[in-house]
């Protein structure tokens, strides 16, 4: 999968972010091992706690549908600086092994970054 058409795809996908209060929209594009991408977007509530970011939005569609092994994932939004994911996403991201993060920017510029170096002490499971 070119790193260009995930971010694309990402872009497009925060078209239908749901995001009146913050007007902050984000997309993501989740790449499956099959070569399947998933997408989603944020789903902000009135109650902020409710409000769902686009990587887990993504993430939650594709393991409903009984996927769970992810090469990449994408992130977009309408900023002007790279967009990351927040804690609750990398731990997520953690939890499914998604290895390679992809951020960029509102003109397609990219950077990647191993989950690691997002988080480099997950939570995980005790022995």
């Amino acid at each position: 999968m070119n790193v260009n058409e995930l971010v694309f795809r990402a872009q497009k996908a925060k078209e239908n972010a749901y995001s009146p209060y913050s007007g902050f929209k984000v997309g993501a594009a989740l790449l499956d091992s099959s070569g399947k991408i998933h997408t989603g977007c944020n789903v902000e509530n009135v109650s902020f706690g409710a409000t769902n970011c686009a990587e887990r939005t993504a993430i939650f569609k594709a393991v409903s549908d009984g996927i769970h092994d992810f090469e990449a994932i994408a992130i977009a939004s309408d900023s002007k600086d790279l967009v990351f994911p927040c804690g609750i996403c990398r731990q997520v991201m953690a939890e499914f092994g998604i290895q390679r993060i992809i951020v960029s920017q509102d003109d397609g510029t990219f950077a990647e970054y191993s989950l690691e170096d997002l988080l480099p002490y997950a939570f995980k499971e005790f022995d």
